[in-house]
């Protein structure tokens, strides 16, 4: 029988989506997981400030409104990450910076052989990724090498995609790049809103995961490098592209 892979997650303080999918997985994966880190939800040099800002200018005061009622209503309720941790005896973190040499210097005493990386807002460096010894795979809500980049289930809504996928691949030092070793595809429903697209295709983002760790564990995993210049990439929404979400009849909510 293959040896179990020691695990540490990498990821971000999400209380709507991600409490499920770290339910899901440490379900079958908590005696082999050793941390869960959690980073703030903010992209490169951003304040909490500039995070509501640019969202509210995004998507209008109330939809920033509904998201931060939404966010306070789940930690009122306990949910987070950090609850369904504990539930399943995982130690779960917060840290700051996933490149602080302080913090890989703890990643290398604890000798994960896997670093899962979760919807993580930073970029890993070079030292950090040779750390694990089988390397960091990433979950990715879009079927690799397009929609590479920030929220690609909207975009992928206001292009009026009628199919989605999860990918999973070991990153290399670029954007979204390195090699796949997991996909699942499935159909955008007709009305389904952003919301529903987001807690379904982070329960199919958990099964996928689950099946790319029995491969790694049986050695039967395919690797399929990722050819970007196939593929497209896309940054924070602009107006035209809420524009086109909402002429489509999608609804945030």
């Amino acid at each position: 029988m293959a040896e179990p892979v020691k695990l540490s997650f990498l990821t971000t303080d999400d209380p709507i989506y991600l409490p499920a999918f770290y339910d899901r997985v440490l379900g079958r994966r908590a005696s082999d997981t050793l941390a869960v880190y959690v980073v703030p939800p903010l992209y490169r040099k951003q304040t909490p400030a500039d995070a509501v800002v640019r969202y509210a200018r995004t998507f209008g005061l109330g939809a920033a409104g509904n998201l931060a009622a939404r966010v306070a209503g789940a930690k009122l309720s306990r949910r987070s990450i950090a609850a369904t941790c504990a539930r399943w005896g995982v130690h779960c973190e917060e840290i700051a910076n996933v490149n602080a040499p302080e913090f890989m210097d703890r990643l290398r005493s604890e000798a994960a052989d896997v670093l899962v990386s979760v919807s993580t807002p930073q970029v890993y460096k070079q030292p950090l990724m040779e750390i694990p010894r089988l390397g960091i795979l990433n979950i990715h809500g879009a079927i690799l090498p397009q929609y590479r980049g920030v929220m690609p289930s909207f975009w992928m809504m206001a292009n009026g995609e009628q199919q989605a996928g999860v990918s999973i691949y070991f990153v290399d030092e670029r954007i979204d790049s390195g090699e796949r070793v997991g996909l699942r595809t499935f159909e955008i429903g007709e009305n389904e809103t952003l919301d529903h697209f987001l807690h379904r295709s982070k329960g199919i983002a958990a099964e996928l995961l689950l099946e790319v760790l029995d491969g790694v564990e049986q050695g039967t995993l395919e690797r399929q490098p990722l050819d970007l210049d196939a593929g497209s990439y896309f940054s924070w929404p602009d107006a035209d592209a809420v524009r086109r979400f909402r002429a489509a009849g999608r609804r945030l909510w």
